[in-house]
């Protein structure tokens, strides 16, 4: 099910007429920039609520035709290809509030596969009237380049030598920041993918992966309970993964 196909609009949560979700990649392009209603009105007619996409359901899959980028709304999702080899290569995971389809903007027709890695809804909103608008109200256009950046800078988690501590350390704490930017705990959060997931992600075995988070347990760094995951000592984590996130 592609997002440019229809499906049957789930029921809406915080949303109104006039405010986005309180999770949604745009919510602070509304009433902090002083838009009236009418402008408010027209950013917010963009949105079509769709889903549920069930986990292992595919949101769209690569050279679908691109028209449309979406905010997770609830769940997660996972974002690969297959290369020549049929070897999956992860190229990302997405929280509630960010969006998917940002690679495609470039392109006619979407370059990864996304899929729902639990039950999913998300926010649909059509790029060639999102991107008309950005003309109009520059709240719009500055959120648009600030999740750009957001998208691109998560790949230094796979750039450079680091160790697989120190890109576990990383992902961790970068997990924990962006569950912290939409309003959830920072310190405690589920792991929504497989641990198969995130080895392939950060280019690690999952046995290494196992490996380093038993080690940061045992170091009292972090406590886990099967997809659970609590961080004790964040500031000891940030020592292991500063290189990687100086920036």
């Amino acid at each position: 099910m592609s997002l440019s196909l229809q499906r049957k609009p789930a029921l809406a949560d915080d949303g109104d007429e006039l405010t986005f979700c309180s999770t949604c990649a745009f919510s602070k392009v509304c009433l902090p920039h002083g838009f009236d209603k009418a402008q408010l009105r027209d950013l917010h007619v963009l949105v079509e609520h769709i889903g549920p996409f069930h986990a292992g359901e595919h949101i769209f899959r690569e050279g679908d035709p691109f028209n449309a980028i979406a905010a997770v709304r609830s769940g997660s999702v996972k974002t690969y290809v297959v290369d020549s080899v049929g070897r999956e290569q992860v190229q990302g995971f997405f929280l509630p509030g960010e969006l998917i389809g940002l690679n495609a903007i470039s392109h006619e027709a979407y370059p990864c596969d996304a899929v729902a890695l639990e039950t999913v809804l998300l926010c649909r909103f059509s790029f060639p009237m999102l991107a008309a608008l950005a003309t109009q109200i520059s709240g719009v256009q500055a959120a648009l380049f600030r999740l750009l950046s957001e998208d691109i800078n998560k790949a230094a988690l796979l750039a450079g030598n680091f160790s697989a501590a120190e890109r576990m350390a990383a992902f961790l704490l970068t997990l924990a920041k962006r569950h912290q930017a939409r309003g959830y705990s920072a310190h405690r959060f589920q792991l929504t993918m497989a641990r198969t997931d995130i080895g392939n992600y950060l280019r690690l075995t999952p046995e290494t992966v196992s490996r380093v988070l038993r080690r940061f347990q045992d170091q009292g760094l972090v406590r886990i309970e099967r997809r659970d995951v609590t961080l004790l000592d964040r500031d000891r984590l940030h020592t292991v993964a500063r290189e990687i996130l100086r920036a």
